[in-house]
């Protein structure tokens, strides 16, 4: 069994995953790509500034605001009902460079419902709202950097970046190092998709065995008989076959 990473090694990871985001244009997509429209409008355009972690730390966005309970890994079971839709377990590994497991990590995951809409002010495109499914879930890996996920396998959406324009099903994941200025943002999408082809944003990768690196492989061992059926999905954050991250200011 390989040693898992420090801290210090895991911030250092990811760290150099932003750093060399930029050498890998063979792979990580420009940040003002001209078919995704809006990344024009909201990309860098001047120099980086320096800031103070721990105040962005006081006004940074969170699912929860206590320990991670283990129940929040299972979207399902929020409401009292259940929800409307397919019922999938989503699991897989956080990985080093070298393959080395990512311990204690921080997850975060939300999503669209069945019906493609999310619960957000913003979503207004009519398709319904399931009183039953929030949409979004955190948990941590374990000690072999093993995740997991229960939740309701998402629908595509109308997001207007060009005429008839869908997104294809996807699950959008946050992974924290030690703090928030450490984020990482990525999303996972669903085998067999009709409107990959027709996605800006997922054909912004130049590389095509990096946008497969995004695609879950359904597992039939991992589903569940008469309830569930199974993806896997690990998250690798350096090297060679790195998960692609998505510019963490979008919303689609």
């Amino acid at each position: 069994m390989t040693d898992a990473p420090t801290q210090q090694d895991i911030s250092a990871e990811i760290a150099d995953a932003h750093r060399a985001a930029a050498g890998r244009a063979s792979r990580h997509p420009s940040r003002d790509s001209a078919p995704y429209r809006s990344s024009g409008l909201r990309h860098p355009t001047h120099e980086l500034v320096r800031v103070d972690p721990e105040e962005i730390e006081r006004v940074a966005p969170a699912f929860g605001h206590v320990d991670v309970d283990p129940y929040e890994n299972d979207l399902t079971i929020q409401h009292p009902g259940e929800p409307l839709g397919e019922r999938i377990i989503l699991t897989g590994r956080v990985l080093d460079g070298a393959g080395r497991p990512v311990r204690n990590q921080l997850v975060e995951v939300w999503q669209a419902n069945a019906s493609g809409r999310y619960v957000h002010k913003r979503d207004q495109h009519p398709a319904p709202l399931d009183p039953n499914f929030t949409g979004v879930g955190r948990t941590l890996t374990d000690d072999t950097g093993a995740y997991r996920f229960v939740t309701i396998k998402p629908g595509p959406y109308p997001w207007r970046n060009h005429r008839n324009a869908w997104r294809p099903a996807h699950i959008h994941f946050s992974l924290f190092g030690n703090a928030f200025t450490e984020r990482l943002v990525t999303q996972v999408y669903f085998p067999g998709d009709p409107l990959f082809a027709l996605d800006p944003i997922y054909q912004s990768i130049p590389d095509q065995a990096a946008r497969d690196r995004l695609i879950a492989t359904y597992d039939h061992d991992l589903t569940v008989p008469e309830w569930a059926t199974g993806y896997r999905w690990d998250i690798v954050l350096t090297g060679a076959t790195a998960t692609w991250r998505e510019d963490e200011h979008g919303d689609h």
